[in-house]
Formats: C-alpha cells, sequence, structure tokens
C-alpha cells in the first residue's frame, strides 16, 4: 500500500503519513485498518514508541477512542516528539486547546522584557514542532507563585470563543490553598470590589464598585490544623490576586503570601495551587474536566 509521506518541519526530516480515519473505533484498531501491510506486532511496537498520533498529539494507549474523520498520522522513522519541561506537565491536547499543569514560580506570559521560561513560550516551542507557523493564545493566567491547571488554545476562534462567553464556558475553576491561622466559619463566600493600588501594584478590596471590578470567591474548609488550615477555594470572577486578596480579607492569608499578610511558609513557597477545570470545549460543545491533586508537601503543613 502506499502513503503520502509529509516531510516534518524540523532539524531532522521525518516520513509522516496522514491518514483518514474512516469509522469510530479504537487506536490500535483504526491503525490495523490503514495499515494492512503492519503485522500486529508491528503496530505495537509503533504505538509504544510514540510512532502513532491522531491529529498530530502521539499517544501509546490502544484503546485511545478515535472518530471517522480524524486524522492518524504514522512517523515511519522515529518517534514523535513528546512534551517535556522540568516544570511544565502537559495534562491534555488536542486540535484546540492545550491544558497544562504549571509549576511554582513559572510565568504564564512575558512580564516586561521577552522571557523564554514562560508557560506561552514552552508550549508555543512546543506547538512548532510540526510547523514554524503554529500558533497558542492564553485564555487565563496564573500568578508566577501559583501552581496548578491553566488554559490555552491553538486558535484564536477557540480563545475569543472562551474568553466572550466566560461565564457560560467556564463551568468550574477550584483551588487548594494552606491558609494561616483558624477559619471560623467552615464555609462561606468573600465578595468585593478589586481594585489596583497604581503605586504598588497590590489588589485591595473595596465596597465601592466605580473603582473595583466584582470577585467572588467561595470556600470550604477541607481539614483544620493547629496553625494552618487547606481550604478549597472556587471562584466565580477571575480578577488579578483574587483568592490571595480575599483570604487576607477573611483574616487568613495564604501561607507564604508576604504581599497579602501571609507570613514565610515552612515549604518556602506561596500554598495556592488549581486543582480543577471545567470547561465548555469550543468546538464539541461538551464539557470537560481536567484536574490536579495539590502538591504533596500541603499536607505536610497540617
Amino acid at each position: 500500500m502506499n502513503y503520502k509521506k509529509t516531510p516534518r518541519r524540523g532539524p531532522a526530516t521525518d516520513n509522516v503519513a496522514k491518514l483518514t480515519i474512516q469509522q469510530d473505533s479504537t487506536l490500535l484498531a483504526a491503525a490495523a485498518a490503514l495499515l494492512p501491510d503492519h503485522k500486529p506486532t508491528k503496530l505495537k511496537s509503533m504505538l509504544r514508541h510514540n510512532q502513532l498520533a491522531i491529529d498530530g498529539v502521539p499517544t501509546t494507549q490502544f484503546d485511545h477512542p478515535v472518530s471517522a474523520g480524524q486524522q492518524l498520522w504514522v512517523n515511519f522513522d522515529r518517534s514523535f516528539q513528546v512534551f517535556s519541561h522540568p516544570r511544565v506537565k502537559l495534562v491534555y491536547e488536542d486540535n484546540d486547546i492545550i491544558v497544562i499543569d504549571k509549576g511554582y514560580g513559572v510565568l504564564s506570559t512575558a512580564a516586561g522584557k521577552p522571557s523564554d521560561d514562560t508557560v506561552y513560550n514552552i508550549v508555543k516551542k512546543y506547538a512548532r514542532r510540526f510547523s514554524n507557523k503554529a500558533a497558542v493564545y492564553v485564555v487565563h493566567r496564573l500568578d508566577r507563585d501559583t501552581s496548578g491547571l491553566m488554559l490555552l488554545t491553538r486558535t484564536k476562534q477557540a480563545r475569543d470563543k472562551l474568553i466572550s462567553n466566560w461565564n457560560n464556558m467556564v463551568i468550574d475553576r477550584k483551588y487548594v490553598a494552606i491558609v494561616e491561622g483558624k477559619v471560623e466559619q467552615n464555609e462561606g463566600t468573600v465578595k468585593s470590589f478589586l481594585a489596583e493600588n497604581p503605586d504598588t501594584y497590590e489588589m485591595y478590596s473595596t465596597t465601592d464598585k466605580k473603582l473595583g471590578r466584582l470577585a467572588v470567591t467561595r470556600y470550604r474548609v477541607v481539614k483544620q490544623g493547629s496553625r494552618f488550615a487547606m481550604v478549597e477555594l472556587e471562584i466565580k470572577t477571575g480578577r488579578k490576586n483574587q483568592i490571595r486578596v480575599h483570604m487576607h480579607d477573611l483574616g487568613n492569608p495564604v501561607s507564604g503570601d508576604r504581599k497579602y499578610g501571609g507570613h514565610p511558609s515552612p515549604i518556602n513557597r506561596i500554598a495556592l495551587h488549581a486543582t480543577t477545570l471545567t470547561i465548555v470545549h469550543p468546538t464539541t460543545g461538551k464539557a470537560v474536566t481536567f484536574t490536579s491533586p495539590a502538591p504533596e508537601n500541603f499536607n505536610s503543613m497540617l
């Protein structure tokens, strides 16, 4: 059988065939149908070595579901490049969205002078493994000192759709924080208008809606320790430093957050992590949920 092989951009040219899947199936079954001259042992070997990809996304999961119309990419020469970075973990990707797990201390985008060590640049470099024209777009940002889930898109259309209909398409965003002291109520809601001090660039709460933008944070105590408490937080608005300011307002600043009233943390970081992200997929219209467990050292503080 003859395959149309597409040269891959990069320092080396690979023989890559792009084959259209004819019916809903699983990855291995689709590969067997499209590559009839390859024995099952050969296909399993290619799968194991990341030589098979769905719409450019390599996977080693033999029963990965595939749909008619998707493309099976076959690299006959070597493995497809797999995302790898010490501070950023790839959680999910498809033709429209990319979800990553950001490490503590990594900027979402460049602040001031350009930097290669930002989520945006790290993911863009990965996205351009097949084409120098590939783009990525940041949908929302996390503070440098906050770790966890962050959403990007591959197309401007997907980004604009999410941003323009944010309240309906972003269903759930949850965080876990270690806060100082005893939280008086086991659950509650903090609501204020957040404004920024132009001199210090710090955010603060105000009751004057003309000065700030509405911010709503719901919280629930997961575990109360002698010095700290683990709190789950759900935000309905994504304002700058929202959780950090609201925990300060509550009298329980996030551990390590010296900017907003906290003391130095035993784990040498701000103890705030984005754990859950549920969105309406901009193309399929289906709700999808991504999770990331809180860092293990959060529990050590309790």
